[in-house]
């Protein structure tokens, strides 16, 4: 049986290192895992040793700007993410088998990735965030509770106010987010990926980065321009049905409005952090889809 612990691996990118977790057989399937905000490679840690031990090979990078990963020299953006997510399938050996895998801005990344015609993967899951292009037109009575729920991408806009204040707001996310879910060794693992201000930063950064995308280099504004359409591969959003980041009524509204290659599961008794709180559910719907495309896309003797 693999072990559950994973190797370390630095894969050097034109505009930053990334330190990556990896679990599985080097030679196995290859599946990309992107974590979200406020969070780490380590959020993989049930997913990573249950598809390993199905010989698929994990890797699960620290995002630009999370320590040991390094600070990027061009900035914070979905564009810089669907980059970066490229860039790993190159230099890992991706092919046509190849996952992507993405939770909150992991998975704004998938689906872009997922919409964009020059992307490299061809299946995508979402977790915790459907594709934005699908949510549109959702009902008005969503919005004012929304409103509520989003405070703190209105507050990250802020001037070094989220930088010195990050360890009242950073467990109060992960409470809000994922009700009863005993949160302490993952916000634990989040300080130690942002041990300077220049960290937190950073992290923040992919939402002041909304408000200015003129100031997102021309080589990332080509892979963002997908940023709110909808996949085209096929796609599995997986949501919680306590998710108090994004409620599930934007995640069953943009169901309706995917195609037929994409298809949503709602899992009962988790909130935003899904795949740490309901592992047994969202580990099972990965592999099967992940298997699929292994088989689907197995190369020819």
């Amino acid at each position: 049986m693999p072990s559950t612990e994973p190797e370390v691996l630095e894969v050097g990118l034109p505009a930053v290192r990334l330190s990556c977790l990896a679990w599985g057989p080097a030679d196995g399937p290859l599946v990309v895992a992107l974590h979200g905000f406020p969070d780490t490679a380590r959020t993989w840690r049930h997913l990573g040793p249950h598809l390993a031990e199905r010989g698929h090979r994990v890797v699960a990078p620290y995002l630009r700007g999370y320590a040991p990963s390094g600070l990027a020299r061009d900035g914070y953006h979905v564009g810089a993410l669907m980059a970066d997510a490229v860039g790993l399938h190159s230099e890992l050996g991706g092919d046509a088998r190849t996952v992507l895998v993405g939770h909150d801005w992991g998975a704004i990344t998938a689906n872009a990735l997922g919409a964009h015609p020059d992307s490299p993967y061809r299946r995508v899951v979402a977790l915790a965030v459907p594709p934005l292009g699908a949510v549109r037109g959702a009902s008005l009575r969503l919005a004012p509770r929304q409103l509520r729920m989003s405070w703190y991408t209105v507050f990250n806009q802020l001037p070094l106010l989220p930088e010195r204040t990050v360890d009242r707001w950073l467990p109060r996310l992960w409470r809000d987010w994922s009700p009863g879910y005993d949160a302490a060794e993952d916000v634990a693992m989040v300080r130690a990926a942002w041990p300077t201000r220049d960290h937190v930063a950073a992290a923040v950064g992919y939402y002041r980065a909304i408000r200015a995308p003129w100031r997102v280099p021309p080589s990332y504004r080509a892979w963002a321009r997908t940023l709110g359409a909808v996949p085209t591969v096929p796609l599995l959003v997986l949501h919680g049905a306590d998710d108090g980041a994004m409620q599930p009524g934007y995640a069953e509204h943009a169901a309706r409005n995917l195609p037929g290659t994409a298809r949503l599961e709602m899992v009962a008794g988790a909130g935003h952090f899904l795949h740490l709180e309901r592992p047994d559910v969202v580990n099972r719907l990965v592999a099967e889809f992940v298997t699929e495309s292994a088989t689907e896309s197995a190369p020819e003797a």
